[in-house]
């Protein structure tokens, strides 16, 4: 069993928390230096040969207890990536988020579960589909998960709440939004789940929700997209879905209305169309659920003082167009861990961004 220690937690929220550390950064941060302790001790001159000219911003430990005191005051618990009531699902990402804030029946990450979502302004037909489907699944033995936005989010929490459902928020646990669905949310809060990796009492802003989305799908074996336009926040969370090695379902609708063609064109691509409850069974019958990857293991040091040379001929190779870390090390002829040591190091000066799936890009 893997449970922090009141310490231990507070140096992995300040780590989480820290200027420019994503969950990638934050992975292998953790791996290379033994710990979230030693990580923190480390950042300063990391940051330093990476060429930041300013001090990384870090919270403190009375910063980081302010917002466990927060989260305890609404009733929600901080969970982290390296424990066991982690959900294994989200565990199994390249690199999931480094804490999670659960208000509600923590049990319910344990159990199976599928996404259901969409638009926003969603027709009366399309909230009457998302809301039995919600429930079809809820028979089914699997909790729905969804994002709490009005529409068919709520349509579809409202068709799972007798069976469970979780909502994941762009803002803290305590954030209600839309204020609409106050009523809601008590009912989520009460019967079901709400979940963020956000600090409570945050707003959500407009950048926090794609991060949003990477959750849903993360937490699911699949998402189903009811209706969404071309342009919408739902297709995201279906793409993430396919990225991540997701089922992806979708709802077919009338090529007179615009709500639909989001979800006609990911059958196009290729995902499963969606009529009935069964369509979703059928596909996900006989699924074993995830395996968490091995952390990674670091076979150097990295870069030293004396190979400067090293990352400014990496800095140089970056581009906007991700590529391989591995393929980075053939060209520079270095370890990939010398390389990636590096990569690390040049992300805190906003000189790489390290992606999902061993990628990399120009800051």
């Amino acid at each position: 069993m893997t449970t922090l220690s009141d310490a231990e937690r507070l140096d992995w929220l300040r780590l989480a928390r820290a200027e420019a550390i994503g969950p990638v950064t934050f992975r292998q941060l953790v791996a290379r230096e033994g710990g979230a302790a030693a990580a923190l001790a480390a950042l300063p001159e990391l940051a330093r040969r990476g060429g930041r000219m300013r001090a990384l911003s870090i919270p403190t430990i009375e910063q980081a207890r302010a917002e466990v005191d927060a989260g305890t005051a609404v009733g929600a618990r901080l969970i982290a990536s390296c424990e066991d009531a982690y959900p294994a699902a989200l565990a199994a990402l390249d690199a999931p988020s480094p804490v999670l804030w659960v208000l509600g029946d923590g049990a319910f990450l344990a159990r199976p579960s599928v996404a259901v979502v969409g638009a926003r302004v969603a027709s009366a037909a399309g909230k009457r589909f998302a809301r039995a489907l919600a429930a079809g699944l809820g028979e089914a033995g699997y909790v729905v998960v969804s994002g709490m936005a009005r529409g068919i989010d709520a349509a579809a929490h409202e068709g799972a709440l007798p069976f469970g459902t979780i909502a994941v928020l762009g803002g803290g646990v305590d954030d209600i939004y839309p204020a609409e669905n106050a009523p809601l949310y008590e009912a989520l809060r009460t019967r079901g789940c709400v979940v963020s990796e956000v600090a409570p009492g945050r707003k959500a802003q407009a950048q926090d929700f794609p991060r949003r989305n990477r959750i849903i799908s993360g937490l699911s074996l699949g998402v189903v997209v009811v209706e969404a336009e071309l342009k919408s926040g739902s297709l995201i969370t279906a793409r993430l879905a396919g990225e991540q090695g997701r089922e992806v379902f979708a709802v077919p609708g009338s090529p007179l209305d615009p709500r639909a063609r989001g979800a006609n064109d990911l059958i196009r691509q290729g995902a499963t169309l969606v009529e009935e409850v069964d369509d979703i069974l059928r596909v996900l019958e006989g699924h074993r659920g995830f395996t968490a990857p091995q952390p990674p293991v670091w076979d150097g040091e990295g870069p030293g003082e004396d190979t400067d040379a090293l990352r400014e001929g990496l800095a140089d190779l970056l581009s906007p167009t991700p590529i391989p870390v591995d393929e980075l090390a053939r060209q520079v002829n270095e370890p990939v861990s010398a390389v990636l040591a590096a990569l690390i190091e040049l992300s805190f000066a906003g000189r790489a961004v390290l992606l999902p799936g061993g990628l990399v890009s120009s800051g």
